[in-house]
């Protein structure tokens, strides 16, 4: 079914049915916004995607749970932002616990239609006596237009918010999805980002709803590194709660997954823009790879090489750093067939370099967004691309002091 989507304001709230708020509770000391809310005014469809790290946090546990015991139905997020309540043992989960029952209370529904979610420093237990008294005051500035607010209060390093929604006109009529996230350090999700949140007007069963959100994540959160660090509190939910009167099914469900897909790759790439010390966004694309996991396996070891990041950070056409990392990826390679691009200039192509292009390159590697393909030489169809960023001083700076 043919459909077309349209870019919009609004954020988080843009999909009818929906409010949010923002504000500050007490958890930060510095006295920014430390606490946001998403409600949806009916009854909606849930679905989430987690960390895959063994160490994962209180509210990343309950939301679980929660889902599990509501058979894929949520009300409601609730988020904080300052402390990632993360090993802090059965305390962290009866505080994490705590949070959904305040805002089930506030809003007049069950605790587990509340999901949860945290960020800030491991090993640090929540303000409880902050969030007691700032879920009720949340609850009271819910809002149409709170989406901005909400997506200041999930911030912790993040340089700017995030914001982001379409408008998708189908056959079978018009809705919308938003969506808002957080994430600037510690960050190759493999799964999600650092705290993610997708709405949708549109009336989706839990069971299409988390298939949609797990494809949609495959290409724009899951394609993502900053460090590769993956968290122990990633997360990104999904809420579906039909206003809009249009139901996906099986002749929609693309449409969906594209609104979903352009709302998260916006989102995905504020990430790597914003990443910690970042200074650049680069495109890393593997092609001509055997396999579809080759292909995913050789860009992200090309995103993740420290090697390749500072060099970029310097505007230095190394060349040969693309080719070592794609080779010790795991990926099959074959150095005759292989092919380097920076931009537009081939500086490797077959086994003989053409570093008299390099000053182009150099300069090409001055600007600020920065598109680089390895052809694997492997003579195969695949391709992936990973975002990543470069690695300057500012990065180590802010990750030597975080606690401090």
């Amino acid at each position: 079914m043919a459909h077309t989507i349209t870019e919009l304001e609004g954020g988080v709230t843009a999909p009818r049915g929906f409010r949010a708020a923002g504000l500050h509770c007490g958890i930060k000391a510095n006295g920014k916004h430390d606490l946001a809310l998403v409600v949806s005014d009916t009854a909606a469809s849930a679905a989430a995607v987690f960390t895959t790290n063994q160490a994962q946090a209180a509210p990343v546990l309950v939301s679980k749970a929660h889902l599990a015991a509501s058979h894929g139905q949520a009300r409601a997020v609730v988020s904080n932002s300052g402390c990632a309540n993360a090993c802090t043992g059965p305390q962290g989960m009866a505080d994490a616990a705590e949070m959904a029952a305040l805002t089930a209370t506030a809003l007049g529904v069950a605790p587990h239609d509340v999901l949860v979610a945290s960020t800030g420093v491991i090993g640090v237990n929540l303000k409880m006596p902050a969030l007691r008294g700032g879920i009720p005051r949340a609850v009271a500035a819910l809002s149409p237009g709170g989406g901005a607010d909400a997506a200041v209060a999930i911030m912790t390093t993040d340089p700017f918010p995030k914001s982001a929604a379409v408008e998708v006109a189908t056959q079978a009529g018009t809705f919308r999805v938003g969506g808002m996230t957080k994430g600037s350090g510690m960050i190759e999700p493999r799964m999600a980002t650092m705290l993610g949140y997708l709405t949708t007007d549109a009336a989706v069963d839990p069971v299409r709803l988390r298939k949609v959100l797990v494809d949609a994540c495959r290409f724009t959160f899951n394609a993502i590194t900053v460090d590769g660090e993956p968290s122990t509190n990633d997360c990104v939910f999904a809420l579906a709660n039909g206003a809009s009167g249009v139901t996906i099914d099986d002749a929609t469900e693309a449409a969906l997954f594209e609104g979903f897909r352009a709302v998260a790759k916006t989102l995905a790439l504020g990430i790597v823009r914003g990443g910690e010390g970042a200074t650049k966004l680069v495109a890393i694309t593997a092609s001509g790879a055997a396999s579809d996991a080759d292909a995913w396996m050789a860009a992200r070891a090309i995103a993740n090489s420290l090697l390749v990041k500072t060099a970029i950070h310097g505007a230095d056409p190394n060349w040969g750093r693309l080719v070592a990392a794609a080779g010790r990826s795991g990926a099959r390679f074959v150095l005759d067939g292989a092919r380097v691009r920076i931009g537009e200039l081939v500086l490797f192509e077959h086994g003989r370099p053409f570093d008299d292009r390099a000053p182009q390159a150099a300069a090409y590697l001055g600007g600020t967004d920065l598109d680089i393909e390895v052809d694997l030489g492997a003579g195969g169809p695949f391709t992936a691309t990973v975002w990543t960023c470069d690695l300057s001083k500012m990065y180590v700076q802010i990750n030597a002091e975080y606690r401090t």
